[in-house]
């Protein structure tokens, strides 16, 4: 087809509708005031409404909410798109389902330059999400790092328990994430516009916790002098997380379970009942039915908490995400801005120092290998960590630390020739010398200018 037959064609408006309704995205377009004046097939398809039901209305008021949530960037009197914007939400369709979207938004200009609306592509990925995590197609999920059948279950639990307001339980070791898979929970449901309130049940005197959650009237105690929101109210439209939520005093717990069973609450020194949405996702270290059978925390409220469990692992149990979770910190760590100060354009770390790591029992989980990353970095002096720069705790876990000549069975020249036969694959070049990867490791580590692609 020549060019102006091709011109004639795009300027009927007939034909250039049926080419964008046959397109594989939804398309959505709206002016400055969010009046939607385009709604494709597919944006049909995809969120189930009717082009008819949506057209000539607010963008917010036609789906009941901004639907781009949070990431709407037309919820000001000033839109703060300035040209293009990719980004990843949830939607919620005319029948309630909730679906993940990528969204692509540019800004329109008129023909004098002016920008004059928004025009947004988008497409479906809820199946594909489901299938990268079933089969194991993934290294994390919402900002947790993870690759283990382990933690692959826990993505399934996140994205299941997301779409329900059910009250969540997540147990765990100290350092295991707890927080973080709140957040995710948060971040994957219809709740994601609203506040994520977190609170550590554990860290607030006594005295202050019942003021904390649910707020005080002015003059309720010495120091009220004025009225004060509490951290449920704050939540409101949203989620809040109590972390050491078997640290609740008892007299208190009496007041949060009516609060769940009802949905209300009164301020410390009011009078007023209070009404609250809020979706409640609880977590401790500690094991809550052998608290309830110590009676320390009351068995009804244990169950009200309890509806669906989700426990974490310790890192011990899923030692092959340790290589994951230390490249994730490094690659952190070597952001400009991360605070690090180098001259190196990138920190690694040796095979034998991780090989150390994925030995180590890490009794703190992720946040004591954060910790540990942390120290090597100031350790180690420049671009490579070793293991004689990983913490004091590895010193005494191999008994003492590594030191010239340990690898007595092997010799550089077996050693060259085991790595020159493997092509370099160190796991094969050790089983060819018939000693274990991390003594090969350890060997390789004292010889790093004659093995620089070892480390």
């Amino acid at each position: 087809m020549d060019a102006p037959s091709l011109g004639k064609l795009l300027s009927n408006l007939t034909n250039l509708e049926r080419l964008v309704d046959n397109l594989k995205d939804g398309i959505i377009g709206h002016d400055l005031k969010r009046n939607i004046f385009y709604f494709n097939q597919q944006a049909e398809k995809i969120t189930g409404y009717d082009r008819k039901e949506v057209l000539g209305k607010d963008c917010h008021e036609a789906f009941s909410a901004p639907f781009c949530g949070n990431r709407c960037s037309f919820c000001s009197e000033m839109p703060t798109l300035n040209d293009t914007a990719e980004y990843s939400i949830k939607i919620v369709t005319k029948s309630g389902e909730t679906r993940d979207i990528e969204m692509s938004a540019t800004m329109m200009q008129d023909e004098n330059g002016h920008d004059c609306g928004v025009l947004a592509a988008f497409k479906d990925v809820t199946e594909l999400l489901d299938l990268r995590l079933r089969i194991g197609e993934t290294s994390g999920f919402a900002n947790i790092i993870g690759k283990d059948s382990k933690m692959m279950e826990i993505f399934q639990q996140i994205r299941d328990v997301a779409d329900y307001d059910f009250p969540v339980h997540i147990s765990g070791e100290t350092g295991t994430g707890k927080e973080l898979v709140a957040n995710a929970i948060h971040t994957e449901s219809r709740r994601d516009g609203g506040p994520f309130v977190p609170i550590n049940c554990g860290a607030l005197p006594e005295g202050l916790i019942e003021s904390e959650l649910f707020g005080h009237v002015k003059g309720a105690f010495s120091g009220a002098i004025r009225d004060k929101k509490g951290r449920f109210e704050l939540a409101h439209n949203g989620t809040i997380f109590l972390d050491e939520v078997a640290d609740l005093p008892f007299a208190l717990q009496v007041k949060f379970l009516r609060f769940i069973e009802e949905g209300i609450f009164v301020k410390v020194g009011g009078e007023k009942n209070i009404s609250v949405d809020v979706r409640i996702i609880s977590a401790t270290n500690k094991d809550l039915q052998k608290e309830v059978k110590r009676h320390r925390f009351r068995e009804d409220l244990y169950y009200r908490l309890n509806v669906i469990p989700i426990h974490i692992p310790p890192i011990r149990q899923r030692k092959n995400d340790i290589p994951l979770l230390v490249d994730h910190c490094l690659s952190l760590l070597n952001q400009p801005k991360s605070g690090v100060k180098n001259n190196h354009p990138s920190v690694r770390i040796s095979d034998l120092a991780l090989s150390l790591m994925m030995d180590y029992r890490w009794p703190g989980n992720v946040r004591e290998l954060q910790n540990a990353i942390h120290y090597a970095i100031v350790k180690c002096h420049g671009s490579m960590i070793r293991a004689d720069d990983l913490p004091l705790e590895f010193k005494k876990f191999i008994g003492g630390s590594v030191k010239r000549g340990s690898s007595k069975k092997l010799n550089l020249d077996s050693v060259k020739e085991a790595m020159v036969k493997s092509g370099g694959n160190k796991a094969k070049a050790a089983r060819a010398l018939k000693v274990g990867r991390s003594t090969l490791y350890r060997f390789l580590d004292e010889y790093p200018d004659i093995f620089p692609d070892s480390e």
